[in-house]
Order: C-alpha cells, then structure tokens, then sequence
C-alpha cells in the first residue's frame, strides 16, 4: 500500500513539475496571447463597421438615383399637363390639370430635399469610413508588431514546449482518471498553478498555513493521500529541516 501511495505522489510531483514549466513559457509570454487576440477582434469590429457604412452609402447612392428618376418623371408629366392646359374645354379641366402640375412641382422638391438630405448622410459616412479606416490601419500596425513579438517568443520555447507537452501526455497518463481529474480541479482553483506541494518549515509550501506535527507524520509515512486543510492543495512529502 505504501509503495502504491507513494508512487502515486511521485507521479503526481512529476506531472506538477512539467506542468510548472510549461506555466514559466507562458508567463514569459505575458498576455501578448490575449493581446493579439484583442487585437484581431478590435480589428474585425473595424473592417464590419466599414462594410456596413459601404453599404450604407451605396444604399443612399441607390436613392439618390430613384429620386433624380423620379424629378425627371414628374418633369415629363409636367410638360405634358401643360400641353393639355392649352386645350381644355372649361376652367373645371384647366384647375384640374393646375393642381395636377403642382402636386409634380411638390413631388420634385420633395425628391430634390431627400437628395440633399442623402448627400449629406453620405459625407458623413464617408468621413466615419475614413476615420475607420485610419483606427483600422494603425490596429493592423500594432498587430503585425504583437504578432512579431509573439512569434520570436515562441519561436525561442517553441521545441521545449513540445518536448514538456510529450512528457506531460506520459506523466499522465500514468495517474488515475479520479486523482488526475482532483489535481486538475486544484490546479485551476489555486493562484501559482501548484497543486502539489510539499511541507516546508512545518508550513504548507502553497498557502504557507501551519501543518501541525502529527498531520506531517502522516503525510511522510505516505499511507495515504493527504491535502493541506486550509487550501486543498495536495502534500506530497516533508521537507526534512537541515540544522
């Protein structure tokens, strides 16, 4: 049963050890991960809102047309109603086709107001385009930068990455489904990553709380596996005191 716990707790040391060095290579990266992906989805939300102000002055341009269509057509009938003007019968016709070329006049500045009214939304897209658009190209500017950076750094720890997440794969593999699962829960509930620890000058080598002698007696016997009570971390031995 010892020799059981024990090379449970060697494991487990072993996989927490691998696992420490793989969270130095990211600390080492910082937050240039999180950064760049900031970056891509800054950079996405630009390039959305441009295509949506392109289509919103395509939209405008579309309207503009229609309304151009439109002033030409009330034009037509205009000069068509004054034509008939001149050979009514009586003044019932004559004030019919009167209102009539009014209503085309009224058509027209309606279509001419709407015209400039869209003129004016265009130039204001096209200067939130612009100023998009410059946002834009200085995002891609610190993005190439944060990519660089990010790529040299791990370009650097790229191989003993791979090399301590092949180790990590066979370390685990050879912990149990539940014990690995308990270390993984500890792991991402414990601020330092560690979830293995030993006793150190009678402390927990994690949330440094006093484990008292005879928790430390049961902890060196390794007969069974047992976690500091203050913050669940797993004790894997005692560190003997040099004097």
């Amino acid at each position: 049963m010892e020799s059981t716990v024990a090379s449970k707790l060697e494991a487990l040391e072993k996989l927490q050890s691998i696992d420490s060095q793989l969270d130095e290579i990211k600390r080492v990266r910082g937050d240039l991960p999180e950064e760049v992906q900031d970056l891509e989805d800054e950079i996405e939300g630009y390039e959305v809102r441009v295509r949506k102000f392109d289509d919103e002055v395509a939209s405008l341009n579309d309207s503009i047309a229609q309304r151009k269509q439109a002033i030409k057509d009330s034009e037509s009938l205009i000069r068509k109603y004054e034509e008939q003007q001149q050979n009514v019968r009586n003044n019932r016709e004559y004030d019919a086709i009167t209102k009539e070329i009014e209503l085309q006049k009224l058509e027209i500045q309606i279509s001419e107001k709407k015209i400039k009214e869209a003129h004016y939304q265009i130039d204001q897209k096209n200067n939130e385009i612009e100023g998009t658009k410059h946002r834009l190209e200085e995002r891609r500017k610190d993005l190439e930068n944060k990519q660089k950076e990010l790529e040299q750094i791990v370009g650097e720890s790229q191989e003993e990455e791979r090399k301590l997440e092949d180790s990590r794969e066979k370390a685990a593999s050879n912990i149990e489904d539940r014990l690995l699962s308990a270390y993984s829960r500890i792991r991402k509930n414990v601020r330092n990553g560690l979830a293995v620890v030993s006793v150190k000058r009678d402390a927990c080598g994690g949330c440094f709380n006093t484990v008292p002698p005879q928790r430390q007696a049961d902890i060196a016997a390794q007969k069974k596996i047992i976690v500091c009570e203050h913050c669940g971390r797993i004790l894997a031995g005692v560190e003997q005191r040099v004097f």
